[in-house]
C-alpha cells in the first residue's frame, strides 16, 4: 500500500530518496549533498603513531559520532594528511569532509581558528543542523589535543632516558 502511494505521489515506481538530485536540492545545499555522495578522506590512520592525533566526538541528542584524525610533520608542525570516520546523518558526514580538507596543510596553531561557524556558512547548513559544524570543529580540536599530548609523552619518555644516561 505505501509503495502505491509513492507511486502516484511522484509518479514512478520509486520514492524520492532524501539524496537523489532534485529532492536533495530542496531540503540540502549542493555542497552538503556532493560531500555527502562524494566524502573526501575516508578512512583511518593508526591511533598509535606518534604523528597522528585522533578526535573522537559525539552529539547524544542526535547520535552522531565523528572520529578525525591528523598526521602531523614533526618537524615542521604542519598538518600533512587528514581523515574521518563519521556515523550520523549527511549534515555530520558533509561537515567532516570539510574539515578534513581545511585542515590538510595548515599549520597547528592555523586549524584552531577554524570555527564551526565558517563550515556552516560554507555547507549552507540549516539551523537545526548547525551542531553538525559543531561537532567538526570540536573534533579539529581533539584530534590537535591528542596529538599534542602524545608529543609531551614522547618529548618526556626522550628526556627521562637522557637523564638516565
Amino acid at each position: 500500500m505505501l509503495r502505491h502511494a509513492a507511486k502516484r505521489i511522484t509518479g514512478s515506481g520509486l520514492a524520492p530518496t532524501l539524496w537523489s538530485a532534485p529532492a536533495a536540492s530542496r531540503f540540502y545545499h549542493e555542497r552538503v549533498v556532493d560531500h555527502y555522495n562524494n566524502p573526501r578522506n575516508v578512512g583511518a590512520f593508526d591511533k598509535n603513531d606518534p604523528t597522528v592525533g585522533t578526535g573522537l566526538v559525539g552529539a547524544p541528542a542526535c547520535g552522531d559520532v565523528m572520529k578525525l584524525q591528523i598526521k602531523v610533520d614533526e618537524e615542521t608542525g604542519k598538518i600533512t594528511d587528514a581523515c574521518f570516520k563519521t556515523f550520523g546523518c549527511g549534515s555530520a558526514i558533509a561537515s567532516s569532509s570539510v574539515a578534513t580538507e581545511w585542515v590538510k596543510g595548515k599549520q597547528m596553531e592555523e586549524v584552531l581558528s577554524i570555527k564551526n561557524t565558517e563550515i556552516a556558512k560554507h555547507l549552507s547548513l540549516p539551523p537545526v543542523k548547525l551542531h553538525c559544524s559543531m561537532l567538526a570543529e570540536d573534533a579539529i580540536k581533539a584530534a590537535v589535543k591528542d596529538y599534542e599530548t602524545k608529543r609531551g609523552k614522547a618529548v618526556a619518555s626522550t628526556s627521562d632516558k637522557a637523564a638516565e644516561a
